[in-house]
């Protein structure tokens, strides 16, 4: 077999039809079903069941369309990778961030590419992890930044764990709730206020209830609640709605004074797990370095 008739197979697989895939692949008809022959008759058996004018995947089918695609990407991106290393250049790069690595990570990232590297391509997706993870298994994205937490472990994925960044709760400066509690804020005196927060894992939610009885459980407690940490800041300084979530995201509130940390009675010890999170075995560019170097300096910082 070779990586042509890989290619065709993953055409057929991805059309469902000789017609359709012999017309993407511009190729006669006759010439991708002798490509798709010879590949069946190299790994002993049908890949796809011709039924009439349906092509239906066999057992093996299925299992060579996912090695295929991942042996014809790999190529692809060894050869591009190759070529950019003899010519000094850093290739591209989509990254996916959850919602506390964005709301500290895009602007500045980008802000440094365009900086430093600006004939670079550079693409930022915000999102829902579970999402984003798809994402990065479709080589839509080429890594993720995001709370390990909300990523389970898989061996077709490599999580470097970059740092562990403390959470908090957070309002607005004059907020009701600092007159009212002069030193330390009792748990209950919390939920007399709108409490906003992106979504949070399960591990998370049994640290909070653990540490401060039911009451505490996110599905329950939160009341505003969506990924962009940006938004949810402004309700914070609109409103008397109180942040839950990652300290350093709100970093620039606390630094002019417009935002407060709330100092908790019992004290708050919970935290997120920031990870870089790549496909395994991918094939890395260049720029993917100056990516995970940015990362680490920034979120250590």
């Amino acid at each position: 077999m070779n990586l042509q008739q890989l290619s065709h197979w993953l055409a057929l697989a991805e059309t469902g039809s000789f017609s359709r895939a012999a017309e993407k692949l511009h190729i006669t008809q006759s010439a991708l079903s002798r490509s798709i022959q010879v590949l069946e008759e190299d790994l002993g058996g049908p890949l796809v069941d011709r039924v009439g004018k349906k092509n239906e995947l066999t057992p093996l089918g299925h299992l060579v369309l996912e090695r295929a695609r991942r042996i014809v990407h790999e190529a692809q991106e060894l050869k591009q990778g190759a070529a950019l290393l003899q010519q000094g250049g850093l290739g591209s790069l989509r990254v996916g961030l959850g919602s506390g690595p964005g709301a500290m990570l895009m602007t500045p990232w980008l802000c440094y590419m365009a900086e430093h590297h600006p004939t670079v391509h550079v693409a930022v997706s915000r999102g829902p992890t579970e999402l984003q993870l798809l994402q990065l298994r479709e080589r839509q994205l080429d890594a993720l930044v995001v709370d390990i937490r909300r990523v389970a472990i898989a061996s077709d994925l490599t999580i470097e764990h970059i740092v562990e960044m403390r959470a908090g709760f957070m309002c607005r400066q004059g907020h009701p709730i600092l007159t009212r509690h002069h030193e330390r804020v009792p748990f209950g005196a919390l939920l007399d206020y709108p409490v906003a927060s992106t979504p949070l894992s399960q591990e998370v939610a049994r640290i909070m209830v653990d540490h401060y009885g039911p009451r505490a459980d996110p599905a329950q407690m939160t009341t505003v609640q969506c990924e962009e940490i940006a938004s949810l800041m402004d309700v914070v300084r609109q409103t008397n709605a109180i942040f839950l979530g990652i300290v350093g995201a709100a970093r620039e509130g606390l630094t002019d004074g417009s935002l407060v940390e709330l100092a908790m009675d019992p004290p708050f010890h919970g935290g997120a797990r920031l990870a870089l999170v790549t496909l395994a075995g991918r094939t890395e560019l260049p720029v993917m370095a100056v990516f995970r170097e940015f990362v680490k300096s920034r979120l250590v910082e």
